[in-house]
């Protein structure tokens, strides 16, 4: 059985909690949108990925030249690889695969495969 004083000290910790939370948001500011640049695809065929990995949910697959709208790149650490984050739209079917993950070597700004890749973060 729950006495008194611990459930005032816990609903006063939750409601305090839900104030900073409150507060946190109304004081956030809104981040500036990543440049875009379109590319195509240079892989015959690349996953469309839902995050930044091998192992992720695949969201569709992209073919070669294919349209890429990109925005981010990252580096995974873990797996010593580049992805580049965009939306493809398919040439075949026009259809847009959602914006996901996909092999730098497959979508590079510079059009070519393999890419000349950015630094590695240390």
């Amino acid at each position: 059985m729950i006495t008194r004083p611990r459930a005032q000290r816990a609903l006063a910790a939750a409601s305090l909690g839900l104030a900073v939370v409150a507060g946190g948001l109304a004081t956030a500011s809104t981040a500036q949108a990543y440049d875009t640049g379109t590319t195509t695809i240079s892989c015959s065929a690349v996953k469309v990925r839902k995050a930044p990995s091998k192992t992720s949910t695949v969201l569709g697959i992209g073919y070669r030249h294919d349209k890429v709208v990109y925005d981010q790149w990252v580096y995974k650490k873990v797996e010593k690889t580049w992805y580049t984050r965009g939306t493809v739209t398919r040439k075949s079917d026009g259809k847009k695969i959602g914006r996901g993950y996909m092999i730098y070597n497959c979508a590079n700004p510079y059009k070519t495969n393999p890419a000349p890749k950015p630094s590695i973060p240390k």
